[in-house]
């Protein structure tokens, strides 16, 4: 079993276009898109890339996740706490019951590490 990866098949996979689960647009008309670009032996994780435009979504969500953003600026404000402005270079962990906004007030590229 081999037990390291580069990840850098990314344009070797067709991206999930959809909105992901427990994601809703609330402002403007934001797309993103999730590249899935492992997941790991056990089936516990998975690793890869999300872009998203502008606007801003309303996020629930029901796994750990960190994030390593690339590109971009986010404002996260939980539904009851105050905002946290992520840029890039910033990373960051959201916790699985996080709910709350995103919004996109430039154009995002992340690495993502969640645990399923």
């Amino acid at each position: 079993m081999d037990h390291l990866f580069k990840l850098d098949n990314q344009h070797d996979i067709e991206p999930i276009t959809e909105d992901l689960d427990g994601w809703k647009v609330i402002e403007g008309q934001p797309t993103m898109k999730t590249w899935i670009m492992r997941t790991s032996n056990d089936g516990s994780m998975i690793s890869g890339v999300w872009t998203a435009t502008l606007g801003t979504y309303h996020a629930v969500y029901a796994e750990y996740e960190f994030v390593h953003l690339i590109e971009g600026s986010i404002t996260i404000t939980p539904d009851d706490g105050e905002p946290l402005i992520m840029s890039a270079g910033d990373a960051f962990v959201v916790e699985a019951g996080f709910s709350g906004t995103w919004e996109i007030t430039e154009p995002v590229v992340k690495h993502f590490d969640i645990k399923l």
